[in-house]
């Protein structure tokens, strides 16, 4: 009688089938006031999406506040966290490319730890990605807490930019969203250091889709996007998709230069009709006009002659003083990748 062995029972087949790995990315700057929020409400809502395990991927992106320590303390008790700390303050946009750089996951979530962004609609997201799409982005049908001007500002903001770019940049999103492996490897990629990143995953393309969901409040602190730092990111977001304001500034020059010959013309008017004026106010406005063109056409060369000089230099995009729960990767854009040395991973 012949024998047959069965190595595993149904259930021990279905546990130790490899569950796909979830990666979510949470840029931290001195968010010391809502990170335990923000951790237990988050691990609860990735534990119970199924057939999924999780890592969640800090990056500290040189906060001085109490924010590194907290982090720290949840890397020793949950060996689902990992965290990345910079050794100083690189920014919102280069701290998410460190942690797509080190997320290991078949799909990568990226989301702020402020809880605006509720950790459970990355079910919903999951949800998505499984029926075959590659990029799935939160868009906010509800924002609450913020004021009438910042609504509009950032409504104006997402509806200009759509209209001066090539590519279809979906408004209302933030950088809330889900990449899956191939989206992400594709992303890691792009190294320029002036980054728009919501923009950098509509270039990418793939299938892409939208989840709706309404945006809370900040759980705690302050925001760390003052008007300076939005109007930055918003030039950031203009450049570095668009040619429009080096056109512009070549159409003020023709509007100029039209302003100029229709005044020439009026000046012969003037002179046959036999009027005398002293002309002062008249030069000085002229003047002031022209020169204001041409301030602004400088302004708007310097901008882009700045990304350049930004981007020849060839600096990491961002430096790394400890890491907790991650292996150690290579930023692609330092020299030794870009001259043949293939990056961990």
């Amino acid at each position: 009688m012949e024998t047959v062995l069965h190595s595993d029972t149904p259930t021990e087949q279905t546990e130790s089938r490899k569950k796909q790995l979830l990666s979510v990315i949470v840029p931290v700057y001195n968010e010391e006031q809502v990170l335990d929020a923000f951790y237990e409400r988050a691990t609860a809502a990735f534990a119970a999406i199924q057939d999924v395990d999780y890592e969640l991927l800090f990056v500290d992106d040189g906060s001085s506040d109490g924010s590194y320590e907290a982090l720290e303390g949840f890397s020793r008790t949950d060996p689902h966290v990992g965290v990345v700390k910079f050794s100083r303050n690189f920014g919102h946009q280069i701290a998410i490319t460190a942690g797509l750089d080190h997320a290991r996951g078949d799909a990568v979530v990226v989301i702020d730890a402020d809880l605006q962004d509720p950790p459970e609609v990355v079910a919903d997201m999951v949800a998505k990605w499984r029926d075959g799409y590659d990029v799935v982005y939160a868009r906010r049908s509800h924002r609450a807490g913020e004021g009438r001007m910042k609504l509009l500002t950032a409504s104006a903001f997402y509806r200009i930019l759509s209209r001066l770019v090539s590519i279809k940049i979906p408004v209302d999103v933030g950088d809330f969203r889900l990449l899956s492996r191939r989206a992400a490897n594709e992303m890691r990629r792009l190294r320029e250091k002036d980054r728009f990143v919501r923009g950098l995953v509509s270039w990418i393309g793939f299938r892409q889709t939208a989840v709706e969901y309404d945006r809370a409040e900040r759980h705690a602190g302050d925001t760390k996007y003052p008007f300076r730092k939005m109007l930055q990111f918003a030039l950031d977001g203009i450049t570095s998709f668009s040619t429009v304001p080096l056109k512009l500034a070549t159409w003020l020059g023709y509007a100029a230069s039209l302003f100029a010959f229709l005044y020439l013309a009026s000046v012969f008017v003037q002179k046959l009709a036999g009027i005398t004026v002293d002309g002062w106010a008249t030069i000085m406005v002229a003047v002031t006009f022209l020169g204001g063109v041409q301030l602004i056409c400088l302004g708007i060369l310097g901008e882009y002659i700045g990304r350049i000089f930004t981007e020849i230099k060839p600096r990491p995009m961002y430096v790394i003083e400890d890491l907790h729960n991650c292996e150690a990767v290579r930023d692609p854009s330092d020299a030794a990748h870009r001259f043949g040395e293939p990056a961990a991973r």
